[in-house]
């Protein structure tokens, strides 16, 4: 069930782009450190479509933290991305690193690994938060984690998203996937509620909403990007023009809403060139949105 235009408002938010606009002395630090967990064996790719979305989005440093030891090698494809093996002590790589902003879930997995690095992170202060995927199933399992989160929000307002799907919300509220579908509005702002969080429900008409805005839906997007990594590729864009928009007066609802409709028009635009919606890729869609980024950024 798509909401009634009544409860929710368009997003249209690609004017803000011309806010990263650079300044001819830049450098990687105002574009920020991100650092993104995941990859559990066998899921390494999550983790890989995430960390190159941020650096095609723009991210000045992107730090994989892979779980996967076996992937936690240098890409040549790719030579840019910093992979590393996740390292025992969380808390302490964190600490170290003192990333600019953390993504958590694509390929994370449901070992008491990942869930040790989703606590670290929940823990971590001020920095924006991204939580996604199996980082999103783990809270749903462990009451305690998603008490850190609600704690982390009220310390930090507007300082976390989550971005689920039909059934990673279904597993949050305890309920149906098919619920969520017939009552989408109510599913987000239950999930606000629930959380404190910025919240991405994905799906088709992908809503918005936060404790402290009026929610929106995005209008763009198609059945091509019904495709697994998709998913990973919107939690990489996010990361990116958030921790961009650190240094450049945009939060982090601004930021996400920049990312939804900028992956959705990418999709969009790529079948009007005849690039799906079958077979549409989810790499073809960073560069496409990497393509659209910049054209915004001329429109000053």
């Amino acid at each position: 069930m798509t909401p009634s235009i009544e409860e929710t408002v368009e997003l249209d938010s690609l004017a803000l782009i011309k806010q990263l606009k650079r300044s001819p002395s830049a450098h990687k630090g105002d574009a920020g450190k991100v650092v993104i967990i995941g990859g559990a064996p066998g899921m390494a790719g999550a983790l890989l479509l995430a960390g190159n979305a941020a650096l095609h989005l723009g991210a000045g440093w992107t730090i994989l933290e892979m779980l996967d030891p076996s992937s936690a090698i240098a890409l040549v494809e790719h030579p840019e991305l910093m992979v590393r093996l996740a390292h025992p002590d969380a808390a302490g790589q964190l600490h170290n690193t003192k990333p600019d902003l953390i993504a958590i879930g694509p390929g994370l997995g449901d070992s008491s690994f990942a869930y040790e690095w989703l606590k670290a992170c929940l823990i971590y202060p001020v920095s924006p938060l991204i939580i996604d995927a199996d980082a999103l199933n783990l809270i749903s399992a462990h009451d305690d984690l998603l008490t850190l989160l609600q704690k982390r929000n009220q310390d930090f307002p507007n300082r976390s998203v989550i971005t689920p799907h039909p059934g990673e919300a279904a597993r949050l509220l305890k309920i149906s996937s098919m619920d969520v579908q017939d009552q989408r509005l109510t599913t987000l702002k239950d999930l606000v509620k629930l959380t404190g969080s910025i919240v991405v429900l994905k799906g088709q008409h992908t809503l918005i909403g936060s404790p402290q805005h009026m929610s929106v839906q995005c209008n763009q997007g198609n059945p091509g990007m019904a495709t697994g990594g998709m998913g990973d590729v919107l939690t990489g864009s996010i990361a990116a023009i958030a921790a961009q928009g650190i240094r450049h007066q945009l939060d982090l609802w601004s930021s996400t809403c920049i990312a939804v409709e900028l992956h959705a028009l990418a999709a969009d635009t790529l079948v009007t060139k005849g690039v799906g919606p079958i077979g549409l890729t989810p790499s073809e869609t960073i560069l496409e949105m990497r393509s659209l980024l910049n054209k915004h950024l001329k429109v000053i």
